[in-house]
């Protein structure tokens, strides 16, 4: 059994279900009862904060004039939002690869990437309260040609907190930890998350013995031969691997640092079942 303050996040909104990271996925996340929406997202050509995971558009979930696109792109950073508004993320591309992992994703027609102040703006309408915020600023050090640097990122995203409210409920997590350490120096009153991941593909902790990952901020695992103690380092409060890469010591070890464990992505009850045992603070 999972304790009361156990916090339960909504990955990308209900994508299980629904759209991810669009208004219907998330108005589903809060019929179910989720405690956080967890969402990404980026800045358009004219600096409009929306909602959405890539950092260019994936042809997997985009459609223009009813039409798959055939390849990825453009860039959210190379479109204004009124271009980017053009076109439609309310379905997964029938036959993909994408697909057979949620089969039970609902299909529409007209959706769009909303912006961040509309997922505000649904909250605050739905009366709910307690739901607080986990969002990723979606940025990678190695592509800096795509999204606009780590501290107009963090700046853009600390305004748009503010001006709906929404400091004392919102988590700005990322795997560039970049990002955060602005949010932590000018928005102490906003929580930071700090993700990880050590998959083969992708490994934003040590994918160089000889030098910091470019994840890292310039933190190098091999000075610390362990990411929960990088992360109290950076001056996190949260640490949030990919669940693979974790096990009853390692989240040991993150509680007795004073950090929080929030998991990611965990799509199975077994899985959750063996996190909960290990005393994690909440599931993405």
């Amino acid at each position: 059994m999972r304790p009361a303050d156990f916090d339960l996040q909504g990955h990308r909104g209900a994508r299980g279900l629904m759209p991810e990271n669009t208004l219907p996925g998330f108005a589903r996340a809060l019929e179910i009862g989720v405690g956080t929406l967890e969402l990404d997202c980026g800045i358009t050509a004219d600096d409009v904060v929306v909602v959405h995971h890539d950092l260019a558009l994936n042809p997997d979930i985009t459609r223009r004039n009813g039409r798959w696109l055939d390849r990825r792109g453009p860039a959210i950073r190379s479109l204004r939002y009124a271009e980017l508004a053009a076109y439609d993320v309310g379905a997964i591309r029938p036959g993909s690869a994408y697909a057979a992992r949620f089969p039970h994703q609902y299909a529409m027609d007209g959706v769009r990437i909303p912006r961040l102040a509309e997922v505000f703006e649904l909250v605050v309408a739905s009366k709910a309260g307690h739901v607080r915020f986990n969002i990723e600023t979606k940025i990678d050090p190695t592509r800096p040609d795509l999204t606009v640097g780590p501290e107009a990122f963090a700046r853009a995203l600390i305004a748009e907190i503010r001006a709906a409210g929404m400091s004392a409920r919102t988590t700005v997590q990322s795997f560039d930890w970049r990002t955060l350490a602005v949010v932590q120096r000018e928005a102490p009153d906003i929580a930071t998350s700090y993700l990880s991941s050590q998959a083969l593909e992708f490994d934003t902790v040590r994918p160089h013995r000889d030098r910091p990952s470019p994840w890292t901020n310039g933190l190098h695992f091999y000075d610390f031969h362990s990411v929960p103690k990088m992360v109290k380092a950076a001056g996190g409060r949260i640490w949030s691997p990919r669940f693979e890469d974790i096990d009853l010591a390692a989240v040991a070890e993150a509680h007795d640092l004073g950090l929080a464990v929030i998991p990611w992505t965990v799509n199975t009850p077994e899985v959750m079942a063996q996190l909960i045992d290990w005393a994690v603070d909440g599931i993405i």
